[in-house]
């Protein structure tokens, strides 16, 4: 999925920037960029899944 924009009227490249860079962060990208610039074994994502899961669990019970 491409993200496009369009300069406006009167707009400056920094704020073309700006706004580009909420759309990437908004969709998300720039997690995604971070998370896959380093390999990460399976055993490893599974394991910080799991204790995601552990934390929101633990969250919920103590409410």
């Amino acid at each position: 999925m491409a993200i496009r924009i369009k300069a406006r009227q009167n707009e400056s490249v920094a704020q073309l920037m700006r706004r580009f860079k909420k759309l990437c962060e908004k969709e998300g990208l720039t997690k995604d960029v971070k998370r896959k610039q380093y390999y990460e074994k399976p055993s490893e994502r599974r394991r910080r899944a799991a204790r995601r899961t552990f934390t929101r669990v633990v969250r919920q019970g103590n409410s």
